[in-house]
């Protein structure tokens, strides 16, 4: 048996941002407090020197390389850049909120880069050892990450619950992928996806138990109902900057392990997916609109929003077609935008001493900064799908998708409970401009934040009026 020496040029981005977290966690043991922007500064480097790598080896033929483990096409290519561009805006408006709780330290960005690492590795995986490896470092980069401020009871609770119901779910999905491997004998995503499509056995006893597995470890990792029970509580118990991270990038990375192992490994088996995703889908709209409802905290009330849109991008999956996982690519790269706005404006409403993590701190905004207010009113409109904002394209690219496979009832029901969920994004806005504020204190003045989060805003209806190029991107980048 000889062995080849793999093709190292498609894993170059990771072995550089692998290097790197490496790198700084040395580096940070010697650099003092005062000057933690060093570790801040190398992070962010790493963020954009890996997007540079990945846009400047990006190639329109798909590459396998690792014994046909790791894949490198167009939606690795677009995800991953995504992820990079999307991290680098959380560590940016997680600066301040770090330094006026004195928890401004090396260890958030070095567990933030190591997490980035592990979803590039679930965006590239062509196996199910891979998959898991990159699903596991992302994981267990979040579960420090969210009890990253020692001092605070809330956060520990929190990140014990995230690693208990993390680990269940994890679980669950090797256990799943287990059953295939003993079914099909392989841990390739191709060859488990050719032993179905000319195996004449169908769906038999295993492989229903094997579906179940995945479909549930799947759902657990991307909070759909009924597995979302970590979700509220892992999101008002973290750090403000910890929620940011994980309500936004994980996202693409949750998606693309869907497609690698739904749509590719497990493509044959569509028709028997597909009810189980419409249940969930069906769930995750109607529960994460109606509980959010009765949140009076913001970052609870984003949390079941978050399980509201994860239906709509099921919603994309299911649907079976080219047009579907694009709307549900895109829906996805709108989301992360527009949920990094969304922490991003709790982040700069608070400050020391002070957690803006209710509605009524956003009471009478308008009147201490009409242009943050107006930043916020396009964030909450895009969430509830209201035009011209990106997020009614987003919205309508999905229901589309799954009118043409003729599920015209599913999308009623979507739109059904998109109007529900308009009511609570709306009464934060009616909360901003027609109340009076309470705190009356002026905001921040971290220029950084103040320009790259009115950019955030501001993108949210550039892409809204021009939707094309973005859609093209999700289109071009789906192959099937």
């Amino acid at each position: 048996m000889t062995f080849e020496i793999p093709d190292f040029m498609p894993v170059i981005p990771e072995l550089f941002v692998l290097g790197m977290a490496c790198a700084i966690l040395v580096i940070d043991l010697f650099v003092p407090q005062a000057r933690r922007d060093i570790t801040y500064g190398l992070s962010q480097f790493t963020l954009i020197g890996a997007a540079v790598l990945t846009i400047a080896l990006a190639s329109p033929e798909t590459r396998f390389t690792f014994n046909d483990t790791f894949i490198a096409d167009g939606l690795s290519d677009l995800l991953k850049v995504a992820v990079y561009l999307i991290t680098a805006v959380v560590f940016l408006y997680s600066r301040p909120y770090l330094q006026d709780r004195d928890i401004y330290k090396g260890e958030y960005y070095v567990l933030g880069l190591f997490g980035v690492l592990g979803m590039m590795i679930m965006i590239s995986s062509y196996s199910f050892l891979t998959l898991y490896l990159g699903l596991e470092l992302l994981s267990l980069s979040l579960y420090a990450m969210v009890a990253f401020n020692r001092d605070s009871a809330r956060a520990s609770e929190a990140a014990m619950k995230y690693f208990i119901l993390g680990a269940i779910a994890s679980g669950m999905l090797l256990y799943g992928m287990s059953i295939l491997y003993g079914i099909t004998g392989s841990l390739d995503i191709k060859e488990v996806s050719d032993y179905l499509i000319t195996s004449s056995a169908g769906l038999n006893v295993p492989l229903v138990f094997a579906l179940s597995f995945v479909i549930v470890g799947l759902a657990f990792k991307l909070g759909a109902v009924p597995f979302h029970m970590w979700v509220p509580d892992v999101y008002h118990g973290a750090p403000t900057s910890v929620t940011l991270f994980i309500g936004t990038a994980p996202k693409l990375a949750g998606l693309a392990i869907i497609m690698r192992l739904l749509v590719d490994g497990l493509g044959p088996l569509h028709h028997d997916w597909q009810g189980m995703l419409t249940i969930l889908a069906v769930l995750s709209l109607a529960v994460g609109n109606v509980v959010a409802i009765a949140q009076t905290n913001i970052k609870r009330m984003l949390a079941y929003s978050t399980i509201s849109h994860v239906g709509f991008i099921l919603m994309g999956i299911l649907a079976g077609t080219h047009e579907g996982y694009a709307a549900a690519l895109f829906y996805t790269l709108v989301y992360a935008i527009v949920a990094a706005g969304g922490f991003g404006m709790i982040i700069l409403l608070s400050r020391r001493g002070f957690e803006a993590e209710n509605l009524d701190d956003f009471r009478g905004l308008n009147e201490r900064s009409p242009w943050f207010a107006f930043i916020m009113l396009l964030i909450m409109f895009s969430m509830a799908g209201v035009p011209p904002t990106v997020g009614f394209y987003a919205k309508l690219a999905v229901l589309q998708a799954v009118v043409q496979v003729d599920m015209i009832w599913l999308a009623i029901f979507a739109v059904i409970f998109s109007i529900v969920g308009a009511f609570y994004y709306l009464r934060a806005v009616k909360i901003m401009y027609f109340d009076k504020p309470e705190d009356e204190s002026p905001l921040p003045k971290a220029l950084d934040m103040n320009v790259v989060l009115s950019i955030n805003g501001l993108l949210v209806i550039v892409l809204g009026i021009f939707p094309g190029l973005l859609m093209s991107l999700a289109t071009g980048a789906i192959s099937w």
